[in-house]
């Protein structure tokens, strides 16, 4: 939905003309015809005051706009509607509606909706996140299941993990300074090989600055004011792209930094294959051997291999970064951490996967970062494709359907004081994400990060070890502090849900002042050697 209302609620000089003379042109439209779009029908959930034409579109903010649902749910209830121009669009608050609807009613809500600009200008309907439910869709998912499903990340791609949760350790007591850099490495070089077969040795690493450029070349051809809003008023695409700042060359610039970013990668696999390489470990691997019954197009291969690297390299990382920015406002938490881990392990090696069972205290930490601060604060929107009623409440087929992450992690009447980190709240509820994500008892979900019904990450096991892992090797590493000033007193952290984080789809801290010291000289030397060990047996079999 914030597609549809990047141009439309956009403070830019250079739109507010445009959008003046929109309105004045719907305007005649619908006395011409008689028909005012924009208004709800009483049958429809309850939420904010309409205006004709553009519904609620004047009252949602770009940036935020998580907060301001979260305020409207605590005055219209579990879900409530808003009017997109003539389309609706429904929020869901609660538990309750989510298991209701997303998750036993997911046949109808897996829909995504429309982007025209996403489907047929940049991703030409080739992205698995924008595609509907169809065949294509299915066969997509399969295919990710099939490399990422749960034995495959327990038995197989732990180990990889593992060695670069190692460098991980390595690069922050080296140059700490660079943490946040050193994060995004972390999960883009655990990807990347996983993918693809290629390592990302060092954050400079070509591929990995490429895929950053990418991101943000498809953030900026969806900011506010960028584009027109025609998924709700499709007139505008016929309308000279000059008046939406070229709208048309920039996102087919975007589709083709894409491929040059996507196909070269695509292309040293298959050079690799053709050169008789015994490595046939990674996804494209797997993928490029079943061709012959898949019959993939090469822009299908290429996007099915970008969406899992923007995927796997920005979010797991987001989440190390909010947890170290939570370690150094909450000192006690981190002693406590510490405490239970040092019980159990030791100096001689560092934590590991299989210790997830002995370190309660610190999957409650890693649960209550992912509740605490979500990356992505509102999920990415279903849609509908039938109309269904919920309670005597009418969602019409063809809603946008949003899922608030953030007013299910910060609802006072479940969690007291949302907006301290404390990860004691979830104990006794230590179990996997996937878990209880497939519980029927909807009140026990731990969280909502990886999504739920048939759109749940298909990542999910892969990225709850790797965010377990360098959060437990953190801990067990480092004391984390705020910067002191001169005069000692320490550097102020803004977590302000507002103003502390990027704005955007994902929501990363912005670079904050921290120390992370090493805890011991013996550490040091273990993690020395932990590297060198994934080094010689981990890290030679992949490219780089």
């Amino acid at each position: 939905m914030f597609l549809y209302l990047q141009f439309l609620s956009s403070p830019t000089m250079d739109s507010t003309w445009i959008y003046g003379a929109i309105l004045i042109l719907l305007t005649l439209w619908s006395l011409f015809w008689g028909y005012f779009p924009g208004l709800r029908n009483r049958k429809l959930p309850p939420g904010p005051p309409c205006l004709p034409i553009i519904g609620n579109l004047h009252q949602i903010p770009i940036t935020g706009a998580h907060l301001k649902f979260t305020e409207w749910a605590a005055k219209y209830g579990p879900i409530f509607s808003l009017k997109i121009g003539p389309g609706t669009a429904v929020v869901l608050n609660s538990p309750y509606m989510i298991k209701q609807l997303i998750d036993r009613q997911s046949a109808i809500y897996s829909e995504r909706p429309k982007f025209y600009i996403a489907d047929h200008l940049v991703m030409h309907g080739d992205h698995l996140m924008f595609m509907g439910p169809d065949a294509r869709w299915r066969r997509g998912r399969r295919l990710y299941h099939q490399y990422f499903n749960e034995t495959a990340c327990e038995r197989k791609h732990i180990l990889l993990q593992n060695a670069e949760a190692a460098q991980l350790l390595r690069d922050l007591y080296v140059e700490p300074d660079s943490f946040m850099n050193h994060c995004k490495r972390f999960t883009n070089s655990t990807t990347m090989s996983l993918v693809t077969g290629i390592r990302t040795p060092a954050a400079s690493a070509p591929h990995m600055r490429h895929l950053y450029a990418v991101l943000d070349g498809i953030s900026e051809i969806f900011e506010p004011g960028a584009t027109p809003p025609i998924d709700i008023f499709p007139f505008l695409a016929w309308l000279p792209e000059s008046l939406f700042n070229n709208w048309k060359s920039r996102a087919r610039e975007v589709a083709q930094t894409m491929d040059k970013v996507y196909g070269p990668l695509v292309d040293r696999v298959l050079k690799r294959r053709e050169s008789g390489s015994q490595f046939r470990e990674s996804y494209l691997d797997m993928v490029l051997d079943q061709q012959d019954k898949l019959q993939l197009t090469r822009h299908e291969i290429d996007l099915m291999v970008g969406n899992l690297l923007e995927g796997g390299s920005d979010t797991t990382s987001i989440m190390t970064i909010a947890f170290i920015q939570a370690m150094a406002l909450y000192p006690d938490v981190q002693k406590e951490a510490q405490k239970e881990i040092d019980a159990i392990i030791g100096e001689e090696r560092s934590p590991e996967w299989r210790d997830y069972e002995k370190l309660p205290y610190v999957a409650m930490v890693m649960k209550e970062t992912m509740r605490w601060r979500p990356v992505l604060p509102t999920a990415f929107p279903h849609a509908t494709s039938k109309e269904t009623v919920i309670d005597g409440m009418t969602i019409p087929a063809g809603s946008t359907v949003i899922p608030n992450i953030w007013g299910l992690h910060h609802d006072s009447r479940k969690h007291v004081n949302p907006d301290e980190f404390n990860p004691l709240r979830f104990k006794g509820r230590v179990d996997l994400a996937p878990t209880y994500a497939s519980s029927p008892d909807y009140e026990n979900r731990d969280h909502y990060a990886y999504g739920s019904g048939r759109r749940i990450c298909p990542g999910i096991h892969l990225a709850e070890r790797g965010l377990f892992l360098a959060m437990a090797k953190i801990l067990w590493a480092f004391n984390i502090s705020p910067m002191r000033d001169t005069q000692g007193h320490p550097l102020h952290i803004n977590t302000d849900p507002a103003t502390g984080y990027t704005d955007g789809f994902l929501r990363c801290p912005k670079p904050f002042p921290v120390k992370i010291n090493l805890r011991s000289g013996r550490r040091q030397e273990t993690i020395d050697a932990e590297f060198a060990c994934a080094e010689r047996d981990v890290f030679s079999e992949y490219d780089i």
